[in-house]
């Protein structure tokens, strides 16, 4: 299981935990109202963070395929190039 999904069910369990705690907390409506509306908040932040750190690492992943496919294309260039020199020089 990858730490991400790990990390989800974690946010998840706890948003869930703190919305019960506040439900069955013995306060006024209008404050549990203002609670539930701030965990919630909190919540959509954290995922937004989360959101953020794995397009972060897809991000970097790519890029480093990316440098690898070019690293690799120039290793060919120069190969296919050398295959010529030594055609051309092997014809004369």
């Amino acid at each position: 299981m990858s730490s991400g999904k790990v990390l989800l069910g974690v946010l998840a369990g706890v948003a869930a935990g703190a919305f019960l705690g506040i439900l069955f907390a013995p306060e006024k409506g209008s404050n549990t109202r203002k609670n539930i509306s701030k965990k919630g908040e909190d919540f959509a932040e954290g995922l937004k963070e989360k959101f953020d750190e794995i397009i972060d690492n897809i991000s970097d992943k790519f890029n480093e395929v990316k440098e690898e496919a070019s690293d690799i294309t120039e290793q060919t260039k120069a190969k296919v190039s050398e295959i010529k020199k030594e055609v051309k020089a092997a014809t004369r």
